[in-house]
């Protein structure tokens, strides 16, 4: 089975009265820490990484309840809960859905076998469907550390005594509790500091004073004053202004006064 669900073609978000476009999956390369700090459970995971913001969930994405067990998709539109995984070891393909933006806070997600994930009348999850409606738009709630997954009827995800995945619950507790993971690479917010900037507070002051002198000789005029005046300025969030001053009393800003 899990070869035939994964020659299923996985395409872009289909809305309904939309016309299925196919499209080719890209895949990107894992990564298992948004710092120099390495993500233990991620290890545990094989690399996939737990979700925490809907911003996230977008394009691979399993679900797991429990330890190391993920929702599995079957051939027939239903869902179950897959055996547990070892430690390092991520889910299988059946266990992989493809998820898209689907509307403020909220998410669809498509199996293998190219059809999206909805709830059926009797609360069962179900993944029939070619295309996005009402029914098949999911919201994560994020709290207190904890995710559960919010159906279109305002009824939560879980897995059920037979191993079935349903949304029949109208509050989220221990068994509507779960995990998104993604393995896609995490976007790092990296600061660049300007090249004056780069250094220590002394070298950044030459580094302004070259920068903006006036004088025709080009010989440097630093303030002498401590370099405990630029940390506290740094730390209080004026460094630039008090760098400024420091020129002026220098007469060496071409922008000073």
């Amino acid at each position: 089975m899990a070869d035939e669900y994964a020659a299923i073609k996985r395409g872009k978000l289909i809305l309904k009265g939309d016309k299925p476009k196919a499209k080719k999956r890209k895949h990107k390369k894992k990564e298992t820490s948004e710092d120099s700090k390495v993500d233990e459970d991620s290890l545990k995971h094989g690399g996939w990484w737990r979700v925490n913001r809907i911003e996230d969930i977008t394009g691979p994405i399993s679900i797991e309840f429990g330890n190391n067990a993920y929702i599995s998709a079957l051939d027939n539109g239903l869902f179950t809960i897959g055996a547990p995984h070892g430690d390092t070891e991520g889910p299988s393909p059946e266990e992989i859905f493809t998820a898209f933006p689907a509307g403020e806070n909220k998410f669809a997600l498509k199996s293998g076998y190219g059809k999206y994930l909805g709830v059926s009348k009797d609360g069962v999850v179900i993944g029939r469907s070619d295309a996005v409606g009402a029914m098949e738009q999911w919201e994560p709630v994020f709290q207190d550390g904890k995710t559960a997954i919010l159906s279109s009827v305002n009824k939560f995800m879980s897995v059920n005594s037979e191993d079935s995945v349903v949304a029949q619950s109208l509050s989220a507790g221990d068994t509507e509790f779960c995990s998104i993971r993604s393995n896609k690479t995490r976007e790092v917010n990296t600061v660049v500091l300007p090249a004056e900037e780069q250094g220590d507070l002394a070298e950044v002051e030459v580094n302004y004073v070259k920068k903006f002198q006036k004088f025709q000789d080009k010989k440097l005029r630093v303030n002498d004053g401590s370099v405990i005046e630029l940390k506290r300025a740094k730390v209080e969030g004026n460094l630039h202004e008090t760098l400024l001053d420091r020129r002026s009393k220098m007469k060496a800003d071409r922008y000073c006064k």
